[in-house]
């Protein structure tokens, strides 16, 4: 009973969490460029002092999916998509450099260009600041080019160019704020063969159906783990009574 107590214990604890990680994939399915979340899990067992007594539901780790998500035509200019690996650089709300996949930018009004959660996109200098202007592109490269104020048509002036960045996917870790960073701390070089499309964003790699399908499975993968809590008591409490009948 010792035994099955505190193995179903481990297993509806281990279910709970699970839970709470597809739920968050789930509320994320239409964040734009959002990695979904995978737990890694292994056994634990108790060592005896002759064989192993029990083995315990231990999480190890939550890793991120690196899967692409779909792209999504949008017509805007400031709408930028990665095409196949690599990143956008951002300067976080700690000021740590870190990386995206939303390329959903704007420019707010200090000037400074921002993705869609107001982080500033950092180019070769630091964040890149917009001059007044009348119309805006992106390039492929992330040159950002602008046709200032009250200038012709033809006439194109270069502000600035997106730091684009494609680290091994190995050496990546998601923070608490959701983005990525080197997990040794180290600020990444931008590299030239990364390049974007504009008026794409990318989104959610989240299956929204995959994800209740396991919603429900995992509801009942706990449900079944407290019926086996509860059985041990009864027979916990059945073995106790039968001890003072005899």
């Amino acid at each position: 009973m010792d035994r099955m107590l505190y193995i179903a214990m481990t297993g509806a604890r281990e279910a709970a969490h699970s839970q709470q990680v597809n739920t968050h994939n789930l509320a994320n399915a239409n964040t734009t460029g959002f990695r979904k979340s995978l737990e890694v899990f292994t056994n634990h067992p108790l060592r005896g002092p002759v064989f192993d007594s029990r083995d315990y539901a231990q999480l190890q780790a939550v890793e991120a999916d690196f899967t692409h998500g779909p792209q999504v035509a949008t017509g805007r200019d400031l709408d930028v998509a990665v095409q196949g690996d690599g990143w956008i650089a951002v300067q976080a709300l700690d000021g740590t450099e870190a990386y995206t996949r939303a390329g959903n930018f704007k420019v707010n009004n200090v000037g400074l260009l921002t993705t869609g959660d107001d982080l500033p996109v950092l180019g070769e200098d630091g964040p890149i600041a917009i001059p007044p202007f009348e119309t805006i592109l992106v390039g492929g490269d992330g040159t950002i080019s602008i046709r200032p104020l009250g200038q012709e048509a033809n006439v194109l002036a270069e502000v600035g160019r997106v730091k684009l960045v494609n680290p091994p996917l190995e050496a990546l870790a998601r923070g608490e704020d959701g983005l990525f960073r080197r997990g040794d701390g180290q600020v990444e070089p931008a590299d030239a063969a990364v390049s974007l499309t504009s008026g794409m964003l990318e989104g959610s790699n989240v299956n929204t159906v995959e994800a209740m399908v396991n919603m429900i499975e995992l509801a009942r993968n706990y449900e079944t783990y407290v019926k086996l809590m509860k059985t041990a008591e009864d027979l916990d409490r059945s073995s106790a009574q039968l001890l003072r009948m005899s």
